[in-house]
């Protein structure tokens, strides 16, 4: 409602003060003012109608407000801290967190502890884990073994963090080791031993891959490992400093940058970068060009596409004098600094070769200085492993 005029309520007006002495009382306004006032009075009704029947309709016809449920978003809930990962029930049938499908989810978990045991450089050092490759005696007590026998690679195990696949794996890391982290896929049982090239095994591989990718946009330069790799020597020595990609080899020709070297996946050390991840998004969608391929393959075909050149990444083979293999073994003692069950299809038959090949790393280590200076030592691998396997 509009405010009552002083002429309205009888008071003098500060104008009529000042025209008339004696301070009496103003005549009252003329008609046409009046006629003039009720003008202005109707312009404005005529303009708020309208209005006030479109702010109407609009609200009318607008989406209800968000209801915050009160009870159940507290107030420390929009900066939530870490949450833990939950531990699952003693049949280890439970995924230790669900994460979504999408590989860009942010795990905040990851961060943590890729903090805790990253090098002064943000170097760490990554494994992956399954339920078959986690019981007791088999390939993960093997591979953490190999880092307290070999030389000054013990150190080298607080830079370590064990990717879990599965719940079983997630727990069993936990009570053998400081830094585990889950990945899990809904929908998809990693649990299980994965046949060389079976669907489950290349699901697993390619998840893995661009789960590394991940890593590298965190900002953290990684050496990953297979578990079936026995680590004896620490491997820094032989990186190349100008190396954005650097990754071990099924067979060696002898020149760190010739692209016939036949690469392995299952050992790599790679720069945090943008030729690095820019890489990697690229051999993982190169996935789709070659279904029913591992990332193995993909790699030694794409290594020699022009798109790698154009990118700017520098690519690095690894020797196999210090990264050997049961494909083909380092064949000097002196300089091994890690020894992969490859070339083998079989969960027992790589156990059967690898304890193995820790046999033969532990006579090494007890011979006498002349003798192993001598270098007369071979592996006794392979065994049950063989190169011809993979051709049945």
């Amino acid at each position: 409602m509009a405010r009552p005029s002083r002429q309205t309520l009888g008071l003098p007006s500060a104008t009529s003060l000042r025209r008339l002495p004696g301070h009496s009382q103003s005549p009252p306004p003329p008609a046409s003012s009046c006629r003039k006032a009720a003008a202005v009075l109707l312009l404005a009704a005529a303009v708020a109608l309208p209005c006030a029947v479109l702010y109407r309709a609009v609200v009318s016809n607008a989406p209800p407000p968000a209801q915050i449920d009160w009870d159940r978003r507290l107030w420390h809930e929009w900066d939530p801290p870490i949450p833990p990962v939950v531990v699952p029930e003693e049949d280890g049938d439970l995924d230790p967190i669900s994460t979504a499908d999408d590989p860009d989810c942010d795990y905040p978990q990851l961060g943590q502890v890729l903090l805790e045991a990253s090098m002064d450089n943000k170097t760490v050092i990554l494994t992956t884990l399954n339920a078959a490759w986690a019981t007791p005696g088999s390939v993960i007590d093997l591979f953490i073994d190999s880092f307290r026998r070999g030389i000054g690679t013990s150190s080298l195990l607080k830079h370590l963090v064990i990717i879990s696949f599965d719940g079983k794996a997630y727990k069993r890391c936990t009570e053998i080791h400081p830094y585990c982290f889950a990945l899990v896929t809904n929908d998809v049982d990693f649990s299980q031993e994965k046949r060389f090239l079976t669907a489950g095994y290349l699901d697993m591989m390619w998840r893995r891959l661009d789960f590394l990718r991940l890593v590298l946009e965190k900002g953290y330069n990684f050496i990953f490992s297979d578990a079936d790799i026995m680590w004896f020597r620490s491997p820094f020595p032989h990186f190349y400093p100008n190396g954005d990609f650097q990754i071990a080899c099924d067979h060696y020709v002898g020149n760190a940058t010739d692209l016939r070297n036949i690469a392995n996946g299952g050992f790599n050390y790679v720069k945090s970068n943008n030729q690095s991840i820019e890489f990697y998004k690229f051999w993982y969608s190169s996935r789709l060009r070659y279904p029913g391929y591992h990332d193995q393959d993909v790699f030694n075909f794409i290594k020699h596409d022009p798109y790698v050149t154009d990118i700017g990444l520098t690519i690095k083979f690894l020797s196999t004098t210090y990264f050997g293999g049961i494909c083909e073994p380092s064949g000097d003692f002196n300089e091994v600094c890690t020894m992969h069950a490859n070339c083998c299809i079989g969960l027992q038959s790589k156990l059967h070769d690898v304890r193995i090949i820790m046999e033969d790393w532990r006579d090494y280590m007890s011979m006498p200085p002349s003798l192993k200076e001598f270098g007369a030592f071979s592996w006794r691998v392979p065994q049950n492993c063989s190169l011809s396997l993979l051709n049945q």
